[in-house]
């Protein structure tokens, strides 16, 4: 299985950055890619998507959670929620190792691929192997900084970097 990431998000200000990591790991000993593009926009560039865990099933979470993005006209919230109950249903034959972190100009929510739909609090959430690092590191910059949301999401990669073996620091930034 291919994992190893960290993708943080900051909502400051009226702004959310989305950042991840580049790496992609194999096992717990070898890097395969340290470029990888984690955080992508989606639907007509209003939502910014960042996604971890396995690759095809983060791909897959990733896909069709876009397809709920076009099939509810772009609402952020009904399309977790719609895609969440698809798997409640049973309409999906397993469930998939991979987490996302979406947004809009709104919203932020983390979407699991085993049907859960998570609204953060506190302006920051992370996820990944360097997912709890990075996300002390955005509350803490959110409560004693000045910093724009931006500059939080990518401070807080960088301490994520340093910490976690599957986490690299070639960072892919996306605001919304």
């Amino acid at each position: 299985m291919f994992k190893g990431t960290t993708i943080c998000a900051v909502k400051k200000d009226g702004v959310t950055a989305i950042a991840g990591d580049g790496q992609v790991t194999m096992g717990q000993n070898t890097i395969l890619k340290g470029n990888a593009v984690k955080v992508k926009r989606i639907y007509n560039d209003k939502v910014v998507v960042g996604f971890a865990g396995s690759v095809s099933d983060a791909f897959s979470l990733s896909e069709r959670f876009e397809e709920m993005l076009q099939k509810y006209s772009g609402n952020l919230m009904r399309s977790a929620v719609e895609l969440a109950e698809e798997w409640r249903k049973g309409h999906m034959l397993r469930n998939l190792e991979a987490l996302l972190i979406v947004a809009d100009k709104d919203n932020m929510f983390i979407v699991s691929g085993d049907g859960n739909v998570i609204d953060p609090e506190g302006g920051a959430c992370a996820i990944g192997s360097g997912g709890n690092f990075a996300l002390s590191a955005a509350r803490a910059l959110l409560e004693n900084t000045d910093l724009s949301a931006e500059e939080i999401a990518l401070r807080s990669m960088k301490i994520a970097s340093e910490l976690c073996v599957f986490t690299n620091s070639n960072f892919t930034l996306e605001i919304v």
